[in-house]
C-alpha cells in the first residue's frame, strides 16, 4: 500500500522544545513537576511519570507545593502562576512556546491600554486560559459563528461599537475559521485591531493535511485525544475525505482496506512523537 505522509506531521518546534527541557532535568537530583501535562499525548506523559516527573493539575496544587522544580509547558500559563512561583521561591523552567508568549505580550499591552480582549479559540483549553490570564480587563472567548454573531448583536448602541477591541487567536485554531469570525466583527463596524496569532506551523500543517486528504480515499490522523490541534486536523481532513480515522496509537487502528485502494494519507498533531507516526506508517504499508 502506498502511503502519503505529511511532511509537517509530528512535533512542532514549541512542543519539541518543551519535551526536551523536561528530559534534560531528569536525573539532576530534584523533584520535577510540570504545570499540566507537558503535551497532550498520553504516551509521552506516561513515560515521564515512569521517570519520576509529576503533573500539577492547577493553581491549588501549585499553592500546596513547597519544593521542587516546575516546568511550564508550551501552552503557557497566566501571570498569576508566574507570580505564585516567585512568591513561593520555586525554581521554574519556562518552556512556553515563543508564539504563545507573543500573544501574552500583546494581550498585556493592549488590555493595559484599555482595549477589550477577544480570544478566538477553545474555552477551557490551557493555552487559551493562559492567554486570558494576561489581560488586565475584560476578556471574551469565541469559537463559533453563533457566538460571534451574538456578541456583535447583543449591544446595539454606538458607545459599544466605539469601544476598542483587540482580537487574538489560539495558535492552533483553524485559520479559515479565524478569518470568518474576524469578518463578522469587521462587517458590524466594530473598532477592532486584529492580531493573527495562529502560528505558521499550524497553518502549514492544516494546509498540507487538506491537500493530502483531498487526493486519497482513506486518511489517518494521529494524536492525543485531548489535543486541540489534532482535533482540528481531523475536522479538516474529514471535510475532504469521508474515510478519515482519528487514532492515538497503532492499537487504535481498525482498518479494512481493499488491496486496490488508493494511497492512504497520514498526518499527525503537534504532540505526536515520530516513533508512533512511523509505526502506523510501516504497519499500513506492509499489511495492506
Amino acid at each position: 500500500m502506498e502511503v502519503i505522509r505529511a511532511k509537517s506531521a509530528g512535533f512542532c518546534f514549541g512542543v519539541k522544545r518543551a519535551v526536551e527541557k523536561v528530559y534534560e532535568q531528569i536525573g539532576k537530583g530534584r523533584k520535577i513537576y510540570t504545570f499540566g501535562p507537558i503535551i497532550h499525548n498520553e504516551e509521552v506523559v506516561r513515560d515521564l511519570e515512569a521517570r519520576g516527573v509529576s503533573v500539577i493539575e492547577g493553581i491549588e496544587e501549585l499553592k500546596a507545593l513547597d519544593e521542587g522544580m516546575v516546568v511550564i509547558r508550551s501552552h503557557g500559563v497566566s501571570k498569576e502562576v508566574y507570580d505564585l512561583l516567585e512568591k513561593k521561591g520555586l525554581e521554574c523552567v519556562d518552556a512556553t512556546c515563543p508564539f504563545v508568549k507573543r500573544i501574552h505580550d500583546i494581550v498585556e499591552k493592549e488590555s493595559g491600554q484599555g482595549k477589550k480582549i477577544v480570544i478566538i479559540g477553545n474555552p477551557g483549553h490551557p493555552e487559551v486560559e493562559g492567554i486570558k490570564g494576561w489581560s488586565s480587563g475584560e476578556v471574551e472567548i469565541i469559537e463559533s459563528i453563533e457566538q460571534a454573531e451574538r456578541f456583535t448583536n447583543e449591544e446595539k448602541n454606538l458607545a459599544v461599537k466605539e469601544e476598542k477591541i483587540c482580537i487574538v487567536s489560539q495558535t492552533t485554531f483553524n485559520y479559515n475559521k479565524f478569518k470568518e469570525l474576524v469578518e463578522i466583527f469587521l462587517k458590524k463596524g466594530y473598532n477592532v485591531s486584529v492580531a493573527n496569532t495562529i502560528c505558521s506551523a499550524t497553518e502549514e500543517r492544516q494546509t498540507e493535511a487538506r491537500q493530502i486528504a483531498s487526493q486519497v480515499e482513506n486518511m489517518i490522523v494521529i494524536g492525543g485525544t485531548h489535543s486541540s490541534n489534532t482535533r482540528k486536523l481531523y475536522e479538516i481532513c474529514k471535510e475532504e475525505c469521508e474515510n478519515t480515522y482519528f487514532i492515538q496509537t497503532l492499537d487504535d487502528l481498525r482498518l479494512e482496506l481493499p488491496k486496490a485502494a488508493s494511497p492512504v494519507g497520514i498526518t499527525a498533531g503537534a504532540s505526536t512523537p515520530n516513533n508512533i507516526i512511523e509505526e502506523v506508517q510501516n504497519y499500513v504499508r506492509i499489511n495492506f
